[in-house]
């Protein structure tokens, strides 16, 4: 039986109330926030490539005692791994030279564990030799981290796939690993395997793993048996935690409701409730765990607000001196003995800062202060905070009754009636935008150029619930999602949010895609597009991606045809894929008839670089305002080179500057202009007004 929290009563209750007053409320709080942000200074113009500097830290993690704090360092091209002790004094350099992505510690604090993609390497920390490689990750057996063993003082656990032979089908299986690399064999099943939890003794207690379109928990008693405990289908999501307690496992999941949240499963085998959104309105986005037993101690949301909730008396008197001293900001915490680690994000802050904070006195200390890396590689500086926009929850009602939720910025001192206003669309489309996410800098970017700037949560976007991400019913053509954000931007301008004249629609993949449906069929609404690695058929590029490796890196472990599915969208359905591919920019190419700005990735492995080379012929044969830029070495999420970004940057505050009338850029230095002129395929007429050509191929 499954409990029904009281939270999730006041929820429905909410519901009930009447459409007008909530759509009151929404336009209440929304003018409330934008008289405070018109009655902020003006900003100054930042030079472009200060948005485009990043952080020289990073992998910072807390020793489980809480005494040090580990974290790789970046300069000069070259990453480095460092010790910093908890209690001041000088940080230590443990190696040179690493490429390592992420940081771990071993249970008992001995040890570091580096991984990179090929491999997991283990420092020695506590003075103890042995230090070196003790596993491989990826190859032929697709070995792939899964924790640090809670339950063993220094050991951690892998998954592996155990390819078929011609005498054997696919195996998966669990091994746990020591420092000196010495491996122990768990588990090995016919099912791919996901998830695990120990008990006390360091036994396998509970497993998870994929059963057709579920993810099933399974009890492993002490003869290795296994017993169905918890089924998950439908896609209904859900985790384990690394340790039980008193032999029963703590879940996060949305069984017996519509918002993920931490259950507990009892002896008997229902799930109780422990903790959901007391707001009603977010999926649980992390969990703080006990260093010492696994318990969780501390539940965080991220919704149209960033929270944290103690799930014990000491937790809740702590986090109450850190959101006294944070207040608004969004915490990253990390529990040990001594010290917790609070990582501090914002809107408003671009890059994490990082603090210590000692629970037995309530004292912070602000530590890793590195400048940042320019994107010329050099020491910069964060933009002031004082000056950035700030990320404001609205709410709209879709014409359907439907209540979306969304952010807007603005360029502070500014009187928003007169400000061009641009829709920039999270990709996916199954995706978010989180609040007090400072997110690529983008945003900021264009505000600082004059912009409002609209980032909608349509239906379909995650971390709403599941019936929010479920809502979306397969509707991605010129259909239902679309018309959420066409109907958030109508909402905003109705609001005296924008210029009705002057407002642009920029995106990336699927948000790429939303921005070539805007140009084609709400021309009178978007003037200009922006569209980076936008699938041009929405049903064409899914039906690419179920062949490709890239269909499990979405679906994760259900496979992916079966995973569309349960979103409503069957691959293997010709009428609805035909529907889609009717509504698609593609199909009604003749239709596009706004500038429109294009960016592909040679090495795009989820939008197919001949879909966008094949869109942007058709348009250019049919006499249209198109502009083009292929980076070849670019994947779905950019390059590896610096001027790639600004070059992104620069092509969007041009298009839009030239169309909605923001800021005009910064000229291209020779940097950037060489990098145009090679990567510029198509130039249209913005792109002839300002002098730039494509090299003419040899």
């Amino acid at each position: 039986m499954l409990s029904l929290p009281r939270c999730l009563l006041i929820l429905c209750a909410a519901f009930a109330l009447p459409a007008a007053a909530v759509r009151a409320d929404a336009a209440a709080a929304l003018h409330a926030a934008v008289a405070t942000e018109r009655a902020r200074p003006v900003a100054p113009r930042f030079p472009r490539d200060a948005f485009l500097v990043r952080p020289a830290i990073s992998g910072v993690t807390l020793s489980p005692d809480g005494r040090r704090v580990a974290y790789l360092h970046e300069q000069n091209g070259h990453r480095s791994l460092w010790l910093l002790p908890a209690d001041g004094g000088e940080p230590r350099r443990l190696l040179g030279e690493t490429d390592a992505q992420q940081l771990e510690w071993s249970h008992d604090g001995r040890w570091l564990l580096l991984q990179s993609p090929r491999q997991l390497f283990a420092v020695a920390v506590a003075g103890q030799g042995g230090s070196g490689a003790i596993a491989a990750l990826g190859g032929r057996e697709q070995g792939k981290w899964v924790m640090v063993d809670p339950s063993q003082p220094a050991a951690v656990l892998l998954r592996e796939r155990v390819p078929a032979t011609l005498d054997s089908p696919e195996r998966w299986r669990f091994v746990r690993v020591d420092m000196q690399g010495r491996r122990t064999l768990l588990h090995e099943d016919a099912h791919r395997l996901v998830d695990a939890a120990f008990d006390r003794s360091g036994r396998l207690a509970y497993l998870q793993r994929v059963e057709g379109t579920a993810l099933v928990i399974h009890r492993v008693d002490a003869q290795g048996r296994m017993h169905e405990a918890v089924r998950c289908a439908h896609l209904r999501r859900c985790s384990l935690l690394p340790m039980t307690g008193a032999g029963r496992p703590w879940l996060r999941s949305d069984l017996g409701g519509d918002l993920q949240r931490l259950l507990r499963l009892a002896a008997d085998g229902t799930l109780a409730t422990v903790h959901v959104d007391p707001r009603g309105e977010a999926d649980l986005d992390a969990l703080v765990l006990d260093p010492a037993d696994g318990t969780p101690r501390i539940a965080s949301y991220r919704g149209t607000v960033a929270s944290s909730y103690g799930l014990d008396a000491h937790a809740q008197r702590q986090l109450g001196i850190l959101r006294a001293r944070f207040p608004g900001r969004c915490l990253e915490l990390a529990l040990g003995a001594s010290h917790w680690l609070v990582g501090e994000l914002g809107s408003s802050l671009q890059g994490e800062r990082w603090h210590l904070f000692d629970p037995r006195t309530g004292q912070l200390r602000d530590i890793l202060e590195q400048p940042p890396k320019g994107n010329d590689g050099k020491p910069a500086q964060w933009l002031p905070e004082a000056a950035m926009g700030r990320q404001l929850p609205v709410a709209w009602r879709a014409a359907d009754g439907m209540r979306l939720h969304g952010f807007l910025w603005l360029p502070p001192g500014r009187d928003p009636r007169t400000l061009p206003l641009v829709a920039l669309v999270h990709g996916g489309p199954w995706n978010g935008v989180q609040a007090e996410e400072f997110g690529s800098g983008i945003a900021q970017f264009l505000v600082n150029r004059g912009y409002a700037v609209f980032e909608p949560n349509f239906r379909g976007s995650t971390g709403y619930g599941r019936r929010y991400t479920l809502a979306a019913q397969g509707d991605f053509g010129n259909g239902r999602v679309q018309q959420d954000i066409v109907e958030g931007v109508r909402w905003l301008l109705g609001q005296g949010v924008g210029d009705a004249r002057r407002v642009g629609i920029v995106g990336a993949s699927f948000g790429g895609y939303s921005t070539l449906l805007g140009v084609t069929f709400q021309p009178e609404l978007f003037k200009v597009g922006v569209a980076m690695v936008p699938p041009p058929d929405f049903a064409w590029d899914m039906r690419w991606i179920a062949r490709s490796g890239e269909a499990l890196q979405l679906s994760r472990y259900i496979p992916f045809k079966d995973w569309l599915r349960l979103l409503s969208l069957d691959l293997d359905d010709p009428v609805a894929m035909g529907r889609l591919h009717a509504q698609s920019p593609l199909a009604h190419a003749a239709r596009m008839n706004r500038p429109l700005l294009l960016f592909a990735g040679g090495e795009d492995h989820r939008v197919a670089i001949r879909g966008v080379l094949g869109y942007a012929a058709r348009l250019t044969l049919l006499g249209k305002d198109v502009n083009l830029l292929v980076d070849a070495e670019a994947g779905h999420h950019g390059s590896i080179q610096p001027v790639a970004r600004e070059a992104q940057y620069y092509l969007t505050a041009l298009m839009l500057h030239r169309h909605l009338g923001g800021a005009a850029p910064t000229p291209p230095g020779p940097a950037l202009r060489d990098y145009l002129r090679h990567s510029l395929r198509i130039a249209g007429s913005d792109l002839h007004a300002v002098g730039l050509e494509p090299t003419p191929e040899p």
